[in-house]
């Protein structure tokens, strides 16, 4: 059975009305959760790039990566859940992951359920929420992985049309 159903969630995401890039977070993490999420991509055998600027290398360890010195490249992972959805992983700071997807490649029932699947599988991984925010609007999230429910819940009524 599905997390959400299309119907419930299309609203979240209308691109004309909700913009293009929501922001995906997971919340309190650390170095240990970062290196947890790269091994969880290497064991799905997700498709994934690591890039510094413009430079494709080897994925390194979490510990390099955050640890990098001031006015380095910035790095970023993308991964393929799936062939034709895409995350990118920006490495910030180390107490919070965050990722973008984009959600003209999340439309309809197959396309969601792809993303439910990866948020639970993340939020599974490091036992912690894993939330999206509209694009623009951090720190209201309208759906995201409950740990304690083990699913994607929405957080968010959209409005009654």
């Amino acid at each position: 059975m599905a997390d959400l159903l299309w119907a419930d969630v299309a609203y979240f995401f209308d691109t004309d009305l909700r913009g293009v890039l929501p922001d995906v977070r997971v919340p309190g993490t650390s170095v240990e959760d970062w290196q947890a999420l790269l091994d969880l991509v290497a064991e799905r055998g997700w498709r994934c790039e690591y890039a510094e600027g413009q430079v494709v290398l080897p994925v390194p360890s979490a510990r390099t990566v955050l640890s990098r010195p001031a006015g380095a490249e910035y790095p970023e992972l993308r991964v393929w859940p799936s062939t034709d959805v895409l995350a990118i992983f920006r490495f910030s700071a180390a107490d919070e992951i965050d990722f973008d997807v984009d959600l003209r490649e999340l439309q309809g029932q197959e396309r969601l359920d792809i993303l439910c699947r990866f948020f639970r599988d993340i939020g599974r991984r490091l036992g912690k929420p894993v939330l999206m925010d509209p694009e623009g609007d951090y720190g209201h999230p309208v759906l995201g992985f409950d740990v304690d429910a083990d699913r994607v819940v929405l957080l968010a009524e959209p409005p009654v049309m």
